[in-house]
Formats: structure tokens, sequence, C-alpha cells
């Protein structure tokens, strides 16, 4: 796993539910640069993904590869499926979607790199 790149991954989910958060105690709806941030933090975790994905299969794996599995599938699914949430919702709870999904990518992106790192 890419440690820097997870550190990232985390930091800008942590901003990007900051902002969503803002966004919902002002009942505004989810802005366009929190859908390229968003955006941009889905590449970066389809990377560290594709990086998991190829060091498994050369043959470094976590200590409980179903876990990690697991967790990587559900990391990469949910921010898509928070910001379609996040923007189907008209009221402000569309930016709170949009929080609780960022947060939980970030706790995530943590339990990746503990579960890779036993």
């Amino acid at each position: 796993m890419l440690t820097p790149l997870a550190v990232a991954l985390g930091a800008a989910s942590l901003v990007l539910a900051v902002w969503s958060l803002v966004g919902a105690v002002r009942a505004a709806r989810p802005s366009g640069g929190q859908l390229l941030l968003a955006a941009a933090l889905e590449v970066g975790l389809l990377v560290q993904g594709v990086v998991a994905v190829v060091l498994v299969v050369t043959g470094t794996r976590p200590l409980s590869t179903a876990t990690f599995v697991g967790y990587l599938l559900t990391i990469v699914l949910l921010l898509p499926a928070g910001v379609f949430w996040g923007l189907a919702d008209r009221s402000r709870w569309g930016n709170g979607v949009l929080a609780v999904a960022a947060v939980t990518t970030a706790v995530l992106v943590l339990r990746l790199e503990q579960v890779w790192n036993g």
C-alpha cells in the first residue's frame, strides 16, 4: 500500500467532510467544488485500490485478505453513492449525507492501512 497516498486520501476526506458539514449548516446544496474534490478523492481511491490489487496478486498480502477486500470494495463504492444521494436530496441534508460518506471514507482508509500493515 502507498502510505503517503493513504494519508492524502484521509486528509482530503476530512476536508470534504468539514466542507459538507458547513454546507449542511448553511442549508446549501453540494457545490461544484465539493463534487470536484469528491471526484479527485475517488480517483485517488481507485489508484490505491489498483495498487493494492497488484500487490496482492504479486504475492504481498495483508493479514486478512477477505477483510481487506471487503473494505476495499466498500471504500470504492461508498463515496459515489454518497455523492449521488447528496445530489438527489434537495434539502440541507444532501450535504449531511456527503459529510457522513466522507467521514466514513476517512475511517475506511485508516482501516485499510491497519489491516494491510497488521
